[in-house]
């Protein structure tokens, strides 16, 4: 009895010690930008020359930099919104309904994510000069919104497939509408999957680069900004003060948006307000 315990107990510190190095392979290069930030020097190289915190007091004398700062922050929330309340008009329809063909409409709206976004950027592009709509940060978050809303409806399939569904036919059975027991009964069970989607799809436009690239017009998001910043290592500096104040927001984010996620799935019998 002791000898399998000790393999058992083998074998879980093998798979942590696995987990941390897999961690530390995939997010230790992330550590150079924070570092490098404080950096006083313009040419990032080693030995660093000295320590300084003069990038992160240049920030605020970059309007171009906070402009497209804001734009991107427009952008994030136009397509997390309508991303999150498509994914949950097609969650609900995936979860409750006995639809035909729900495995392909599943396969066509989760087809973004396979898609590489070089020809989704260029299909769009050439669909929105057909139509002769202008390019702007508009045609940047309707190409937003197709890559998000896969990441939306995976959080609240999961979540809606999570929960008892008697709670919704007893609410039917008590003679509510079909609204009103969704905002009474169905809202309140998945009210966390909602935010997680929101800050997950927000998190992913936010950071996306290509199809921005492709659907720009004279206004441009973050990641193109720092893009352009590339060919001016005197300019890069500030981006860098920048990107490292935008990766702990984002690690603040997921960390958050998981926590719910948890909190959800666990919180499956709430006060819905059944009458």
């Amino acid at each position: 009895m002791t000898q399998p315990l000790k393999k058992v107990g083998e074998r879980g510190i093998g798979i942590t010690i696995f987990a941390f190095a897999y961690l530390f392979f995939l997010y230790a290069p992330m550590l150079v930008l924070p570092f490098f930030s404080f950096a006083d020097q313009t040419i990032f190289r080693f030995p660093i020359e000295g320590f300084s915190t003069r990038w992160y007091e240049e920030l605020g004398e970059r309007p171009e930099m906070i402009t497209a700062l804001w734009n991107s922050i427009q952008v994030g929330l136009i397509a997390s919104i309508l991303a999150t309340i498509m994914g949950l008009l097609a969650a609900k329809a995936i979860t409750r309904y006995a639809m035909p063909g729900k495995g392909v409409a599943m396969g066509l709206i989760s087809l973004p994510l396979f898609i590489p976004e070089v020809l989704l950027g260029l299909a769009l592009l050439i669909i929105l000069n057909l139509a002769s709509i202008p390019l702007s940060l508009v045609t940047i978050a309707m190409g937003h919104v197709m890559l998000c809303t896969p990441f939306a409806m995976s959080v609240l399939i999961a979540r809606m497939d999570g929960f008892d569904k008697s709670l919704e036919e007893a609410s039917m059975d008590l003679g509510e509408s079909g609204w009103m027991t969704f905002w009474r009964v169905t809202f309140p069970l998945i009210a966390p999957a909602i935010v997680s989607s929101l800050l997950l799809t927000f998190i992913v436009s936010f950071d996306e680069f290509l199809l921005a690239f492709f659907l720009q017009g004279d206004q441009i998001t973050l990641p193109l900004y720092i893009w352009g910043q590339l060919r001016f290592p005197s300019n890069f500096p500030p981006v860098l003060a920048l990107g490292t104040c935008i990766l702990l927001v984002s690690i603040v984010l997921v960390v958050f948006a998981e926590w719910l996620r948890q909190v959800g799935a666990q919180g499956d019998t709430p006060n819905v307000g059944v009458r």
